[in-house]
């Protein structure tokens, strides 16, 4: 979603004011378009520093309707909190009734405007509709939750003048919010809310696992108590069949809150109403934690919150330390290993740290060489391995230990094709299930091996009609979400799905309602999940070249640099910790990427690298 970001002065005839010491740009409202003729389309605003806040100003004494619809525009992409300068240009009636919260359509450039001329070819005294029009990108909904969009997008507004005063109003709005992508990036942030998956928990405690919840928040209106109110307001509804809330249902913030903001002890204090007003302290900490866990997105010195009820009743407090240790979250989690494979097919380890470039053979089978391997997994915990045979055919699973056995293949592939029609790469989750597809074109399947059978026994998983065929899997830390790469017709899709369980009906877990994680392109080459919801990706959009980027499991498009560029990219390996370099094989071997420094070898013989997962 960086197509248009780069600057250059608007161009418009209307009053632009900047206060640059407040940090605070007014949009002008009226800017000249005329009653006839050709009219001028809405400009996305470039990029602010993001010190700045943006205001619009109310409409002029005896503005045209053209004015009216202009100014109107330039008030939705304004900073206004609640849309207050943008409801003067309505009707006192359409005012009340417009609801700019429900949804927010982001256009590839500003909205065009025409006029829509009546059959008559005649327009009514009083009485003006105009045309919005444009190519979708994205919806945010009520949910606050992104959804990219294509299509064209065209809407009918129409104005009334006041035969009283003989001001123009508008009286039948737009839906929602409407503006161009890069007046959504200045105006918008992804932030992470944080919920506990549904049938995971991981440690010997039983520690409670995070998931992470994206939605987008106006960056520079109050975000930290938007997102605490998104928080209680419960997950979104993609997400909320796999995960839960510690909060009691109706917990909401006290009337006529607003400013969150952390004391100078980096502590935040949340003052909730009376439905969490009875919660245990076991309770009580799960809810900080999931407001520690969310906030920290939004200001990373965040060290503890303090939830109080009605009458300042303390409830409890919680630090980060404490955090940590009560709930699992994958970014969390650094990796004390890279693993590869060697020139031998061996499974061998670097340190996480290390600025080696010759990995030790990994205690056991597969450092032995037992099989010849082709693709492997490590489990998060690093104690256990995961290896597919050269020939694409077997699954084997060992302990990472000095004299582990190799035992027999847990899963074995029929498929005909040694490269396409046989195993996938293996990958782990949190709570120790391994998942891998066999792409056999006779009989395509998703399995899961669970951990409570020591990854031994593979369980079919129920599948959706998918758009092809599984090329690549990636399963969430978290155990909720699993990243898919579907072949079909020459095009590889990223395709993100929510994996359901009943583990109480011993039904086999299911991956439903899957949705594109990348839409803009055709072929999906190489990914792996690189933070809580984020995942970087190798492919090539239609018409372009080879990339690689991060993405969210949303199917935007995340703000900042994308990894230096590498050619021949096959493989790629993040960790959810971003503190850990990348790593690929590519054409010169396997590849690290540390922070601020380019690419650098590893070695050159290497294939097949992975961090635990």
């Amino acid at each position: 979603m960086g197509a248009d970001r780069e600057g250059g002065a608007r161009r418009r005839r209307g009053r632009t004011v900047a206060y640059a010491a407040c940090g605070t740009v007014l949009l002008a409202g009226c800017a000249t378009m005329p009653d006839s003729g050709d009219l001028r389309n809405v400009e996305s605003t470039p990029r602010q520093d993001t010190g700045v806040r943006v205001f619009a100003v109310p409409p002029a004494e005896n503005a045209s309707s053209s004015e009216i619809m202009q100014g109107f525009l330039e008030a939705l992409t304004s900073d206004d909190p609640q849309y207050d300068t943008a409801r003067k240009y309505l009707t006192t009636q359409a005012a009340r009734a417009w609801r700019p919260e429900s949804s927010t359509t982001v256009l590839a450039d500003g909205p065009s405007i025409t006029t829509d001329a009546p059959p008559s070819g005649r327009e009514q005294t009083g009485s003006r509709t105009y045309v919005l029009a444009g190519n979708r990108v994205a919806t945010v909904d009520a949910q606050q939750a992104y959804a990219p969009a294509d299509g064209s997008y065209s809407t009918k507004v129409h104005l009334t003048k006041d035969p009283k005063n003989g001001q123009w109003r508008i009286d039948a709005p737009p839906e929602g919010v409407v503006m161009g992508k890069s007046d959504f990036q200045r105006n918008y942030t992804s932030v992470d809310k944080y919920y506990f998956a549904t049938h995971t928990r991981v440690g010997a405690t039983g520690e409670p696992v995070a998931v992470a919840d994206p939605v987008f928040v106006r960056s520079k209106v109050d975000p930290m108590t938007q997102m605490v109110r998104a928080l209680l307001k419960g997950p979104t509804t993609w997400l909320g069949p796999v995960v839960r809330s510690s909060f009691p249902t109706g917990t909401a913030l006290q009337k006529g809150v607003s400013g969150l903001t952390p004391d100078d002890q980096n502590r935040l204090t949340v003052p909730l109403n009376d439905k969490a007003a009875r919660v245990g302290q076991a309770r009580c900490a799960e809810m900080a934690t999931q407001l520690l866990f969310t906030l920290r997105n939004l200001t990373p010195t965040l060290e503890s919150v303090e939830l109080r009820g009605p009458g300042r009743h303390r409830l409890c407090e919680l630090t980060e330390e404490r955090a940590e240790s009560d709930a699992w979250h994958a970014s969390a989690q650094s990796p004390e290993y890279l693993y590869y494979l060697d020139g031998k097919h061996r499974l061998v380890r670097l340190p996480t740290g290390s600025t080696g470039t010759s990995g030790a053979p990994v205690p056991g089978a597969f450092g032995e060489g037992a099989k010849m391997l082709r693709s492997v997994a490590v489990s998060r915990d690093e104690h256990t391995g995961a290896g597919v045979t050269a020939d694409g055919r077997s699954l084997f699973v060992t302990s990472l230990i000095a004299g582990g056995a190799l035992g027999t293949p847990v899963v074995t592939s029929q498929g005909v094709d040694v490269k396409d029609d046989r195993l996938t790469t293996p990958s782990w989750d949190a709570r120790g299930d391994l998942w891998v597809a066999d792409r056999d074109p006779r009989h395509q399947r998703l399995y899961v091996l669970g951990a409570e059978q020591g990854a031994s026994k593979p369980v079919e998983v129920s599948l959706p009609d998918l758009p092809g065929r599984i090329e690549d899997v990636r399963v969430s830390a978290d155990g909720a979400r699993v990243a898919l790469v579907v072949a079909k017709d020459g095009k590889h899709s990223l395709l993100i799905g929510r994996i359901e369980r009943d583990d109480k009906a011993g039904d086999p877990p299911a991956v439903v309602d899957p949705r594109p994680a990348a839409p803009d392109m055709e072929l999906v080459t190489a990914m792996s999940w690189a933070g809580d919801s984020r995942l970087v990706v190798v492919g090539r959009e239609q018409g372009g070249v080879h990339q690689m980027r991060y993405i969210q499991v949303d199917g935007s498009t995340l703000d900042g640099p994308a990894p230096a560029a590498l050619s021949g990219v096959e493989t790629i390996a993040a960790s959810e910790d971003e503190r850990v370099p990348l790593v690929a094989y590519s054409e010169d071997g396997i590849v690290r990427l540390p922070t601020g420094a380019q690419w650098q070898k590893v070695d050159k013989d290497g294939t097949a690298p992975v961090y635990p997962g």
